[in-house]
């Protein structure tokens, strides 16, 4: 339109900071500009079109998008927290074999807008009662395979939505060319790693991924970041019973993280219909992380929240196309 900067700064400050939902609603925009941009444009916006709520406090909600499908995120509150996890993709094409997400194979990348759109979405359904403090990429989805929309959709909610990048956490499978591309971007958010095995065919029975970047390759690649000493790469394993959970893993998982700046999140397989894996008994799952312990590893098991509603890790699944009215 030929019009200066500032202007896209102010537009940019009514939709993600003023939660402008109509272009009349930008009073610092003269009547005849706000005219003129609803000849072609208008501000769109998420819908949540279900809420599903755990007795733990969990609540998963499914977010509808303007072309009939949907999304899911959960709200997950901790003692001094309040975290969201959303999705970056509809559905994946990772394949890994203990995600429910997987069976849905891979429909389309969300825009950067959208992205950020969850978060508006909750916001306003929180209405200023609580404040979300955490945002995880943990959906939905493999964030690096939507690389450009992903850095937009961050940018978004660090520039103009007050999230702090150092309380913004984002998990891969791997996707290694991509690891140095997001921290030459944004390098101030966290790491998650979904590792889960110790061997290369181990984890490429449960990761195809794997068959591309190694566990070779993928540790080399973390080993090249730059993280600050004081930051950690987390990676996540999820515990699968008789698979990758015997004490020879665990010490195999001390000799591989050797030399990284790194902390382990033990997780529990959570089961879902037709799943053909099991989780570990308690038993297991102590020992394990007592063996990485013993050897100087920081290793927590992590409390699946949400687990009765189908919102654990790895379990989050549309089941179908959400029509908006």
């Amino acid at each position: 339109m030929g019009l200066p900067q500032f202007r896209t700064v102010q537009l940019m400050h009514w939709m993600y900071e003023r939660d402008a939902a109509d272009i009349d609603e930008i009073t610092e925009f003269s009547k005849p500009l706000r005219e003129k941009l609803k000849g072609f444009s208008y501000i769109g916006g998420l819908k949540i079109l279900k809420k599903t709520a755990s007795s733990d406090g969990t609540t998963k909600m499914l977010f509808g998008l303007e072309d009939g499908l949907s999304v899911e995120g959960v709200l997950i509150p901790d003692e001094h927290r309040l975290t969201l996890c959303i999705s970056s993709q509809v559905g994946c094409a990772m394949g890994c074999r203990f995600c429910l997400t997987a069976t849905m194979g891979m429909m389309r990348n969300l825009r950067a807008d959208e992205i950020a759109g969850q978060v508006m979405a909750v916001r306003r359904e929180l209405r200023g009662k609580d404040e979300i403090t955490n945002i995880v990429f943990m959906g939905m989805g493999e964030p690096l395979k939507n690389f450009n929309e992903l850095v937009k959709g961050i940018h978004i909610l660090t520039d103009y939505m007050g999230i702090s990048k150092r309380r913004i956490t984002l998990s891969t499978a791997g996707i290694v060319p991509e690891l140095q591309k997001l921290f030459r971007e944004i390098p101030e958010v966290n790491l998650a790693v979904s590792l889960n095995a110790t061997k290369d065919e181990t984890r490429s029975s449960l990761m195809p991924i794997n068959d591309k970047y190694n566990i070779g390759a993928l540790l080399r690649a973390c080993g090249r970041l730059p993280i600050s000493p004081r930051r950690r790469i987390t990676f996540g394993y999820v515990l699968l019973k008789g698979i990758n959970d015997s004490t020879a893993d665990a010490r195999r998982l001390i000799v591989l993280l050797k030399g990284l700046s790194a902390k382990v999140n033990l997780i529990p397989f959570n089961q879902y219909d037709g799943a053909k894996y099991e989780p570990p008994d308690d038993k297991t799952v102590l020992e394990f992380q007592q063996i990485l312990v013993d050897r100087h590893v920081t290793a927590f098991i992590r409390k699946s929240m949400g687990r009765e509603i189908s919102a654990a890790c790895g379990q989050l699944r549309t089941s179908h196309e959400a029509t908006l009215l």
